[in-house]
């Protein structure tokens, strides 16, 4: 998504203020506004990078634990989710579906391997323009991990279970976790250039 609120933080474990903008820095609960707009959506745009240089794929996500009603959102994601639990400082999860023989399955395989990463709706006017931009690290989810994990998505994607095919070749795939360390929030709806931003604490580990 187009940048739309000045430069990218030297350092992103400072929280970074728009000009409209309110941020949350390390340390705190990711905010609810950037819970709800990753629960909003269903694509994410996936940059990595492979022996050929800086590649990017689109893939179909679920996030468990957050909401999109306006209802309040809650704090952290339910307990029975893979890599949730009462440490809100962990942040969000996204789930997403693609197999290791695929050139950003390979990739992302790779030890210590990051990602960058974009969520936001087309056709959106300028003025109302919000989306999400982030970066983290993606791990290959298997036994009890994997079946919490598959059910988050398939309740993000019911159309799964109701297809005998598809609900088959899925579950033969590999089912991945993407981890976050850095989020932003744009939304020009609140003030142009207003944002928000979620760091991982520093030193704290994965769940």
């Amino acid at each position: 998504m187009a940048e739309m609120s000045g430069r990218e933080p030297s350092d992103p474990t400072a929280g970074t203020h728009g000009a409209a903008g309110t941020g949350a820095g390390s340390g705190t609960a990711c905010p609810v506004a950037i819970r709800r707009a990753l629960a909003a959506h269903t694509t994410l745009t996936l940059a990595y990078v492979d022996e050929g240089g800086p590649q990017a794929c689109a893939v179909l996500y679920a996030t468990g634990g957050t909401t999109a009603s306006s209802s309040p959102a809650p704090d952290h994601a339910p307990d029975g989710a893979p890599g949730h639990g009462p440490d809100v400082g962990s942040g969000p999860a996204l789930y997403f579906v693609t197999a290791t023989t695929t050139r950003h399955g390979r990739a992302l395989a790779e030890p210590d391997a990051r990602v960058a990463f974009t969520v936001q709706r087309d056709g959106q006017e300028w003025g109302e323009l919000t989306g999400i931009q982030g970066r983290g690290r993606c791990r290959i989810l298997a036994g009890a991990e994997r079946a919490a994990g598959w059910r988050v998505y398939t309740e993000r994607f019911p159309f799964v279970e109701q297809s005998d095919r598809l609900r088959g070749a899925l579950e033969r795939t590999t089912l991945w976790e993407l981890r976050p360390d850095w989020l932003r929030l744009i939304d020009n709806g609140q003030g142009f250039g207003h944002k928000e931003e979620w760091q991982r604490p520093e030193g704290q580990p994965l769940p």
